[in-house]
């Protein structure tokens, strides 16, 4: 292999974009160009290279570095939040999942929007959040911000982490699931098949409360994911987004069809279908968007019973495995069909099973 010649610049990829690699002699041994790694930007990265290599053979190389930095790349605490931001996302966006991208980054981009600053004004921001928002929800924006400008100062474009002294997380108890009873489980199913509006939504509900599914898995969940004789579904995939991705413990699981689930599908499966049909649908015929089916139909139907205490439709996953436990269903099954472990069903639910006499001797 040869080697390069002492005092000369290379360029290098790192994720994705072009870096410097400075001779070892430099205090600062990177230069990040912020370009992509593309034919053109090559061409930019190998002039500014020999840039720094006729600087160091003429003696009048910075060993700051400031000189060779596009004027956007200078440090300066007077740059716009939003600008860094959006710089990280664009580096991020190769190595993220489709619903960080979309939910999580999104999210922090409008929250940044709604109160735009630069980077020295950034206890203005931290003070806006809290004032707006719940502890939980500012500090989740929070934390994506400190990593956005530690990115940020790695590569050069500040001078410090104004997001660095972010307070310890403090322990919080998990909040306990609140299951639905039995009765409102069946009040719920039929508020669903009587409704004037979401009345198609009541197979899906019958499905979430019969199976504990979880949601992305019942919206997922496709023809070719049940045997021919509708004895087993196997759940193996969740629809997030629109995006396709494992099930939350990455692990497929079969669940027992019994006649109730079973007369259910077979009510709901067409006459001609694809087995890479969608089991649910919306009323236009497309997957089922989650935040659309809570904000609207849940919502619509919960709050036409005033003494069911709202709870999201999460419960319907806690209720079927509460009600499970109560009819002396054994906790390592419950948790095979659920895709969950044992100690996370016994301290989560066994606290919150409804009371059993002690037996008799």
């Amino acid at each position: 292999m040869t080697r390069n010649p002492k005092g000369s610049v290379v360029v290098e990829t790192l994720k994705g974009r072009l870096r410097l690699r400075l001779p070892k002699f430099c205090p600062k041994r990177y230069l990040s160009l912020g370009l992509a790694d593309t034919p053109r930007n090559r061409k930019i990265a190998s002039l500014k290279a020999a840039q720094i290599e006729a600087d160091i053979l003429y003696e009048r190389f910075d060993p700051t570095l400031e000189r060779y930095r596009s004027p956007y790349q200078r440090p300066t605490e007077k740059m716009p939040l939003l600008t860094v931001w959006d710089a990280y996302v664009d580096a991020r966006k190769s190595e993220v999942s489709i619903t960080t991208l979309n939910i999580d980054f999104r999210r922090v981009r409008q929250r940044i929007q709604s109160f735009p600053v630069d980077l020295s004004e950034s206890d203005q921001f931290k003070n806006w959040l809290g004032k707006h928002y719940s502890p939980g929800g500012s500090r989740r924006v929070l934390v994506q911000l400190r990593a956005a400008c530690n990115w940020a100062l790695q590569e050069g474009l500040i001078q410090s982490n104004p997001f660095s002294d972010l307070p310890r997380k403090g322990k919080q108890l998990k909040p306990k699931p609140q299951p639905f009873t039995r009765a409102e489980r069946d009040k719920i199913i039929s508020g669903f098949e009587t409704h004037q509006h979401y009345s198609y939504y009541a197979p899906f509900v019958k499905f979430l409360f019969w199976t504990g599914a979880r949601t992305s898995e019942a919206i997922g969940l496709r023809w070719k994911d049940l045997d021919q004789e509708f004895q087993f579904i196997t759940f193996s995939e969740a629809l997030v987004q629109g995006q396709r991705k494992d099930t939350k413990t990455h692990q497929s699981r079969r669940f027992p069809v019994n006649q109730a689930l079973g007369e259910l599908l077979l009510t709901i499966r067409p006459e001609s279908f694809s087995p890479d049909a969608l089991v649910f649908l919306s009323k236009t015929e497309l997957a089922i968007d989650s935040h659309n089916f809570l904000n609207r139909a849940w919502r619509s139907v919960l709050g036409s019973f005033p003494t069911i205490q709202y709870r999201k439709q999460y419960a319907t996953r806690h209720t079927f495995i509460t009600l499970c436990l109560e009819e002396g269903v054994p906790v390592a099954l419950i948790a095979q069909w659920v895709g969950n472990s044992p100690r996370t069903i016994w301290t989560s639910y066994a606290g919150i099973v409804s009371a059993l006499p002690v037996p008799e001797p």
